[in-house]
């Protein structure tokens, strides 16, 4: 059994302990007991005669109290009402880590509890000794502390928000499908967590509420505004955003401002774009408050049972979260969590948009692969199943073609539900984002850019279905070696994954020279190696790469030369027969083409520098004279 909370209601006698510490006891369901209750005879028989305690008359009885806490700490935990008038007095019964000690001390003037004391019956303490213990009253700085002119009603209230203000740990904002995840996962590991939904009438009612009573822990808390949600959560507060990127965020941010204090950290986890997370981080580093960008990848799955979280922004913000998402976070082979502070700025979400858009392009090139194996191979679901089964036993293992194999095994009824799924693909903006985050500085994101132009096309279903009738394509490739495909379609696929990699990290590599963060490639590919979508062996293999040169370029390390140069024939050979056979296969093809273009000495640009400066006079360098040379020709002269 761990540890519980032990919560002391000290004050001077008359000033309501008993009451008010029977009524939190019935509150948190553990037992109440009155300090006291463990006088010895002695001292109960000094005060029924008008005689005030001395210290040497406390001391062993707040030693029997000392020792009684740490039991009820090892057991249900307990409410005890005590003096405990002084600091020294309080220190010795502190006989646990302050950390599961709550005081509550309630604060009232002499005339009103001298009333109160001279209502009472049968009560040993006279009212004479109220004069002594107001002169030995020790008012205490720290912990709750709370006027008694109130009604018991009200103390209670008061008392239980205060609480709540030394309770959590965290506090997660939004309990969507991951901020729910996260939330189970974050209380799994011991942590106590204050969660917050928005109100929304018929839509969103109570649904934090809802989720506390859901949860076995009695370790969080739930709070439909956010003025209690923020006082709940220890200070320096660390709170996890989980909403909708773009003016979502920035309106949970603006109401939650009045209510935080210098020194607080917030955290995006969500998919915002890296540009709003460094003008959020500017605007609340000026009022003195951390922000941290933290992309978090590995869906519904992953966030339950452990995500790989990409925390940038503030380093002080994440001193103070790091733990947590740490805690939180997948382990990678060694033990080690796939979460790492990944640079300034907006870095995490920039890394995270990368890392949606390598899976953008793995995803479209398994479709690829799985339509010509269906309609050229003509195999059914089942058995291309097997054959992605078959290439994960050979070094080729991930987690997108995992879960391939098990769709295409899924059966509904009388037939395959892939076959009932319509052929639309959806998309939430991050992998468009890196394509023009690449084109702001000038990188080539081929496969990547083309996995998002497919989804494009995808979305046309209508026109397509008219097209497709117009035209009335058919196959001229005929498949005469079928054994000898499925070797070269093995290939072509580790090929066209290596480089849609290149293509991610090239761009990763560029924009931390261009925005001086000084990124650790090694790090970021080692947080993909597990609890994230793009998780695979490969990638194992380009995180040790990357320890031995950060600068290197993947497809020149000797290891990826030596795999390419045996496989990129393969890769061209199916694009040529993909293509011949009527099967579209965008990202295999731009793979290929964006290969054949990194490796040539003379590409076809020269062309194009000539019309234009044909058109346009936008001048050329020449081969033959210095880099720093520009010329203009008139070309009809």
């Amino acid at each position: 059994m761990g540890l519980e909370k032990i919560y002391i209601i000290c004050g001077v006698s008359g000033s309501g302990k008993t009451t008010i510490g029977k009524r939190l006891a019935e509150l948190f369901n553990i037992p109440f007991y009155d300090a006291d209750d463990f006088h010895p005879k002695t001292n109960i028989k000094k005060m029924s005669e008008g005689y005030p305690l001395n210290d040497e008359d406390r001391t062993p009885w707040l030693h029997k109290l000392a020792e009684e806490i740490k039991k009820w700490n090892s057991d249900r935990g307990a409410v005890l009402a005590c003096s405990a008038l002084k600091q020294k007095y309080r220190q010795v019964l502190q006989s646990i880590d302050a950390e599961y000690i709550n005081w509550i001390f309630l604060d009232g003037n002499y005339d009103l509890i001298s009333k109160r004391i001279q209502a009472r019956e049968n009560h040993f303490f006279k009212k004479e000794l109220l004069t002594s213990q107001f002169n030995t009253l020790e008012k205490p700085e720290q912990g709750v502390i709370i006027d008694i002119d109130k009604s018991v009603e009200e103390i209670i209230h008061e008392i239980e928000l205060k609480l709540k203000t030394q309770v959590s740990q965290l506090g997660l904002i939004g309990l969507g499908v991951m901020g729910k995840g996260l939330s189970k996962n974050i209380l799994s590991k011991g942590f106590r967590l204050s969660v917050y939904n928005r109100q929304v009438e018929k839509k969103e009612v109570d649904i934090a509420k809802k989720f506390v009573t859901e949860q076995e822990s009695q370790k969080v808390l739930g709070f439909d505004q956010l003025q209690p949600f923020v006082i709940s959560i220890k200070r320096p507060r660390s709170i996890l955003l989980m909403v909708n990127a773009g003016k979502s965020v920035d309106m949970v941010i603006e109401g939650l401002i009045p209510f935080l204090e210098k020194g607080d950290c917030l955290i995006d986890g969500g998919n915002s774009h890296f540009k709003d997370t460094i003008r959020r981080e500017r605007l609340l580093s000026e009022i003195g408050i951390h922000f941290i960008g933290a992309g978090i990848s590995g869906g519904e799955d992953g966030a339950l049972r452990g995500p790989s979280i990409m925390p940038g922004g503030s380093e002080k913000g994440y001193e103070l979260c790091g733990n947590f998402l740490e805690t939180i976070a997948a382990r990678d082979k060694n033990g080690n969590p796939c979460c790492s502070y990944i640079g300034i700025e907006g870095s995490g979400h920039y890394i995270k948009m990368v890392h949606n858009g390598i899976e953008y392009a793995e995803m479209q090139g398994i479709a690829e692969l799985y339509h010509l194996l269906r309609f050229y191979v003509k195999k059914n679901p089942e058995q291309i199943a097997d054959i992605f089964d078959s290439w994960r036993k050979k070094g080729k293992d991930s987690y997108l073609l995992e879960i391939t194999a098990d769709i295409l095994r899924k059966k509904e009824e009388d037939g395959f539900l892939i076959d009932k799924i319509l052929d639309k693909a959806g998309q939430k903006g991050t992998g468009g984002w890196s394509t023009e985050a690449a084109l702001e500085i000038g990188m080539p994101l081929s496969t990547i850019s083309e996995s998002v132009m497919a989804r494009n096309l995808s979305g046309i279903k209508s026109q397509r279905v008219k097209a497709s009738e117009v035209y009335q394509l058919e196959s001229s490739e005929i498949l005469e070696d079928e054994s000898m495909f499925l070797k070269d379609l093995e290939k072509a696929f580790l090929a066209a994954s290596i480089l849609n990699h290149h293509i991610g990290f090239e761009l990763i590599k560029q924009a931390s020279k261009e925005y001086n963060w000084d990124l650790n490639l090694s790090e970021i590919a080692r947080v993909w190696t597990n609890g994230c979508i793009i998780r695979s062996d490969l990638m194992e293999h380009i995180s040790a790469l990357f320890k031995e040169n950060n600068d290197t370029s993947l497809i020149m390390f000797p290891e990826f030369i030596t795999i390419m140069k045996s496989n990129i024939d393969s890769l061209s050979k199916i694009v040529s027969i993909g293509l011949t056979s009527g099967c579209s296969l965008p990202v295999m093809s731009t793979a290929v083409n964006y290969f054949l273009t990194y490796t040539s000495a003379q590409s076809s640009a020269n062309i194009i520098q000539a019309q234009r400066d044909y058109f346009g006079a936008h001048t050329y360098q020449r081969v033959d004279a210095l880099l720093t040379e520009y010329f203009h020709t008139n070309w009809k002269d």
